[in-house]
């Protein structure tokens, strides 16, 4: 890559996130950075893109008065307290389970949730969820952690796992978007995940290219997805995919 396409950010970076090292990462720096991020979401409103998909899809199957959701990737969880009072918004019955690969993430969700009955955390791996798990299945800031065609595994996974649809939401890749989180993850932490990772999110994130391509290849495994792509504020977009046969 030259050196305008590294400030451009024409191509995705290709250097992995220490938080992707399982073999090297854990203890209390990362459950650490777990809790960091949740002020990297609330400067940039990550919550904002999962309440729009979910509300969205709930209003697509008849805005029914109960509904399972399941993010899977959730780190601490924290976007989904927007989740919960959207819920009690719209006279919801919601029933969460959040999910995280890493025990250290987990531990971070159980300890937010604790006294919430309606939220559950399981540790599970978004490539070995099984059918029909949730009525949605969201995804905050995860698909950028996987190359191409895992993305589209991945997307695979999550829709298969819903009834309804799920839900991505993510960061735009975008010079502006970089540069705005580089001086947040310094601003907000000390702690080497945040600052390493925060910028190098954005650096891995898609454009809406990318998400044409992983439509056309979702297509071509079952005709039947279907993929919204829509733009939410601060450099975020929503992604929904779900059946267009409701199957």
């Amino acid at each position: 890559m030259n050196a305008l396409s590294d400030i451009l950010l024409r191509r995705r970076a290709a250097e992995p996130e220490l938080m992707d090292d399982y073999a090297s990462s854990g203890g209390e720096a990362l459950r650490e950075a777990h809790r960091h991020l949740r002020r990297l979401n609330l400067l940039f409103a990550a919550s904002g893109p999962i309440v729009f998909g979910v509300e969205r899809l709930w209003r697509k199957a008849g805005c029914p008065d109960r509904l399972s959701v399941l993010d899977i990737g959730c780190g601490q969880g924290d976007v989904n307290g927007a989740l919960l009072r959207w819920a009690e918004r719209r006279g919801v019955v919601l029933q969460l389970t959040l999910a995280d690969i890493t025990e250290e993430a987990c531990a971070e969700a159980r300890a937010l949730y604790q006294e919430e009955p309606r939220v559950k955390v399981e540790r599970l791996d978004l490539f070995e969820l099984p059918d029909h798990y949730a009525d949605i299945t969201v995804a905050s800031q995860v698909l950028h952690h996987f190359e191409e065609d895992q993305a589209v595994q991945a997307l695979n996974a999550m829709a298969r796992s819903a009834r309804m649809g799920c839900v991505v939401g993510d960061i735009h890749r975008h010079p502006a978007a970089w540069a705005a989180v580089w001086l947040a993850a310094r601003m907000v932490s000390r702690n080497r995940y945040i600052r390493h990772d925060g910028p190098l999110s954005v650096a891995k994130g898609f454009r809406a290219s990318d998400w044409r391509c992983f439509r056309n290849r979702l297509q071509a495994v079952d005709p039947a997805y279907h993929l919204e792509f829509v733009w939410r504020p601060l450099f975020r977009y929503c992604c929904l995919v779900y059946r267009a046969d409701g199957g």
